[in-house]
């Protein structure tokens, strides 16, 4: 739903000239020549430190070599047989925090080896391909149920399609892809790149996608238990959390989540309304992605407030270094505890907090900010259990994502244990591909 319009939120703000050019690829692919000087940096290391610290395993030394020796191709089939969806996970992926945090190369130089743009380079050129590159097992006559066309469920369902089973994804939205589709921002994923991952995903044969189909609404788990051999739920978490401060029902004020679905899907970003004074509450990627995004749009004055100190935001620090860098204003330890306007949003009321590492307390002191446009990115909830055992408002799973009932997995950010990264969601659905097939194999 769009946001009303209130007196300080106005669509074009800039040209449409200027919106193309803020709205760019965040990071240029590399050219030919380009990605073989940055491959020729890796060291190539015996038991490397970065294949431990992506939760999808792939064998980065074996790819950067295929790179510096001209065969991307195989470097792609490399980063595809662990992770299906690599060439979005180079994009959005937080490499700063993972491997090229442990490169060899960053901790001696404080330059790592630039591993995302690699792998970016690597699965671009094995997808520009026609042929998809892998076959699938012949068919088994088992069929699943893949409940969710994000990240988790995407990977499941091409790792089961691969071994020769039927698979049906289902998923709430018109368009699968999930997060990579509509909670991403457009800067990361440019020319309709997640789309063409599906299209590409699913050429395997052996996967149908059902799109418009909730579970809770449209689908009733009973009834996939019933129907197919095993059911996967990787439905995400699709409510959001309450401010629960005063006026926040004001118009103006609004979930990020949604603010980011709009952006994503917008045709004309000149169309896209924005505020003058736009404040974001929150710390994680969310967070960033909508204050960034509101700054690139034309907002004059975009302010993070979050209630805690920077080394405790969910957002790296590359994200927050970002934030800075497009003109966003970085407010730590202050909370919301009012929305002033007379209907709408007029300005929003902050207290200060003090942070002891066991408990958070306001200090009485209060602030206020003038704000037209306020989003709410303080994390998001399961709106959807189906009667399964609970663990921190998740899916409680044990093993490769077995939940409480037989015959039903769950993975990704629906799931308890995952830390609600695509790179993570693609892992749990991959693994929770091989513990059912596995069964489907007895």
């Amino acid at each position: 739903m769009s946001t009303p319009m209130t007196p300080g939120i106005t669509k074009g703000r800039l040209p449409a000239e200027t919106l193309a050019e803020n709205f760019d690829d965040l990071h240029a692919p590399f050219a030919p020549h380009e990605a073989a000087v940055a491959a020729d940096r890796c060291y190539f290391c015996h038991d490397a430190p970065c294949v431990t610290a992506c939760p999808t395993d792939i064998d980065i030394p074996l790819f950067i070599r295929q790179i510096s020796t001209g065969t991307p191709e195989a470097a792609g089939k490399t980063i595809f047989d662990q992770n299906i969806l690599g060439g979005m996970c180079a994009r959005v992926c937080p490499t700063e925090d993972l491997c090229e945090q442990a490169c060899v190369r960053e901790l001696a130089e404080g330059k790592p080896v630039e591993i995302g743009r690699l792998q970016r380079h690597a699965t671009d050129t094995l997808m520009a391909r026609q042929s998809h590159p892998y076959e699938r097992a012949p068919e088994t006559g088992k069929k699943v149920a893949v409940v969710g066309a994000g990240p988790a469920g995407l990977a499941c369902a091409h790792r089961l399609a691969m071994h020769g089973h039927d698979v049906t994804v289902y998923d709430a939205e018109a368009k699968a892809g999930g997060l990579n589709e509509f909670g991403i921002a457009a800067y990361k994923s440019t020319d309709d790149f997640a789309a063409r991952e599906v299209d590409w995903l699913t050429g395997i044969g052996g996967i149908t996608v059902k799109t418009g189909m909730r579970l809770g609404e449209q689908l009733a788990l009973d009834d996939l238990v019933g129907n197919f051999s095993a059911v996967f739920l990787a439905v995400g978490l699709g409510g959001v959390n309450a401010l629960r401060s005063a006026g926040e029902d004001k118009d103006g004020v609004r979930d990020a989540v949604d603010f980011i679905k709009e952006l994503r899907q917008a045709g004309d970003l000149t169309a896209l309304p924005v505020g003058r004074d736009v404040v974001v509450i929150g710390g994680g990627m969310t967070a960033v992605d909508a204050a960034v995004q509101s700054k690139l749009l034309g907002a004059q004055n975009v302010t993070i407030a979050y209630r805690r100190g920077r080394e405790r935001m969910g957002a790296s620090e590359y994200e927050q270094d970002l934030a800075a860098s497009k003109g966003v204003r970085l407010m730590f330890n202050a909370q919301p505890v009012a929305i002033h306007g007379n209907g709408t949003v007029r300005e929003i009321e902050l207290e200060y907090t003090s942070d002891d590492g066991s408990s958070l307390k306001g200090t009485g002191e209060t602030v206020r900010l003038a704000a037209d446009q306020v989003f709410k990115a303080i994390g998001q909830t399961l709106t959807t259990d189906g009667g399964l055992d609970m663990d921190g408002g998740k899916i409680a799973v044990t093993g490769a994502g077995r939940t409480s009932r037989a015959g039903v997995w769950a993975g990704g950010d629906c799931a308890n244990g995952g830390d609600d990264l695509t790179v993570t969601a693609v892992a749990e659905g991959r693994d929770a591909a091989m513990d059912i097939h596995a069964m489907l194999s007895v």
